[in-house]
C-alpha cells in the first residue's frame, strides 16, 4: 500500500488561508483521484483545512508542537524544520496502516492517478525517482514537460520503500532538524549513502505548480527582484521565455490523470473534476 504524506503549513503563518486551503484541496482530490483503492493520505496539520472536500482514504492528523515564527521570509530554517517535524508525525503515523511505500506530497502540488496501481504492481522495489514530471504555471492554458531532472525542481518527486524512511522507535519529534530527512532531489544521495539505489519512475508522476499567489510575490518576480545586475535579470527574462516556447497545450487528458483544474474558476468549467470523490 501506498501512503502519500502531505505536511500543510498553518494558518497563522499565511495571511492568504483561503488560498492555501483550494490549493490544497486540488492536490488532495487529485492524490485521491487514484486507478486503485491501495492507498492512505496522512493530513498533517495545525489547523484543518477550510475545503468541501471529503474521502475515506483520508487521515487528519493534528500536531501541536510550537508554531515557527514566520516573519521572515528569508527564516528557511524554521520553515524546514516545522515541515519535517510534520513528515516525521506522518512517517510514525503511517505504521498503522503497514504500508509498503511512502511518497510526500506538498499541499500545492499534483499528482498521476497512477501511482498507486505502480506501487501496488511492484511493491518489492526499493522506490523510485520522478525523472519526468510536468511543471504548470497556475491558471495557464499550457503546461511544460520536464525531463531527465524534475526531482531536482519539485519536493513531490519520489516513492520510497516504508521500512528505509520509516523513523527510528527511539527518535523523539525534538530530535528532528532541518537535515534529518530530505526529499525531492536530495533524497537520492541520502539513500545511496545507506546503499539503496532508486529506479526512475517510467512515466511523468507529478505536477509542480508554480506562481500560485499563495505567497507575497510569485516565484517569478521573486528571481526578478533578487537579480542585481541587468545580466542576472536578462537570464531570468530569457528562461521564463524559454519556457513559454517549450510548452505544450494542457490537454483535457493531462487534466484528468492529475485532476488539474483552475482554482480560480472553480464552480464553473472545472466541475467535472470537482464533482471527482
Amino acid at each position: 500500500m501506498l501512503i502519500f504524506i502531505i505536511p500543510l503549513r498553518s494558518a497563522k503563518t499565511t495571511d492568504s488561508w483561503g488560498r492555501v486551503s483550494q490549493l490544497f484541496e486540488r492536490t488532495l482530490r487529485s492524490v485521491c483521484h487514484q486507478t486503485c483503492e491501495e492507498f492512505r493520505v496522512i493530513v498533517v496539520c495545525h489547523d484543518l483545512p477550510d475545503i468541501q472536500f471529503d474521502h475515506p482514504n483520508i487521515a487528519y492528523l493534528p500536531v501541536d508542537f510550537p508554531i515557527p515564527t514566520w516573519e521572515r521570509s528569508d527564516d528557511y530554517s524554521s520553515r524546514r524544520i516545522d515541515k519535517q517535524k510534520k513528515i516525521f508525525m506522518g512517517l510514525t503515523y503511517a505504521s498503522r496502516f503497514n504500508p509498503s511505500h511512502i511518497m510526500f506530497v506538498d499541499a500545492d502540488d499534483c499528482v498521476s492517478k497512477h501511482l498507486a496501481q505502480f506501487v501496488s504492481q511492484n511493491s518489492e522495489s526499493i522506490g523510485w525517482m520522478f525523472s519526468d514530471g510536468y511543471e504548470y504555471t497556475d491558471g495557464s492554458s499550457s503546461i511544460l514537460l520536464r525531463q531527465k531532472v524534475f526531482y531536482y525542481r519539485c519536493g513531490t518527486s519520489n516513492i520510497v520503500k516504508y521500512n528505509i524512511i520509516a523513523p527510528d522507535k527511539n527518535m523523539k519529534i525534538d530530535d528532528v532538524n532541518p537535515q534529518w530527512l530530505f526529499h525531492g532531489g536530495k533524497i537520492e544521495k541520502q539513500l545511496q549513502d545507506r546503499g539503496h539505489c532508486l529506479d526512475n519512475l517510467p512515466f511523468p508522476g507529478a505536477v509542480y505548480i508554480t506562481n500560485n499567489g499563495a505567497n507575497l510575490y510569485t516565484q517569478r518576480y521573486m528571481r526578478l527582484q533578487r537579480a542585481n545586475s541587468l545580466y542576472k535579470k536578462l537570464s531570468v527574462c530569457l528562461v521564463i521565455v524559454g519556457k513559454r516556447i517549450l510548452s505544450r497545450p494542457l490537454t483535457d487528458t493531462i487534466r484528468e490523470e492529475f485532476c488539474l483544474y483552475n482554482v480560480k474558476n472553480s464552480n464553473s468549467a472545472n466541475a467535472k473534476y470537482l464533482a471527482i470523490k
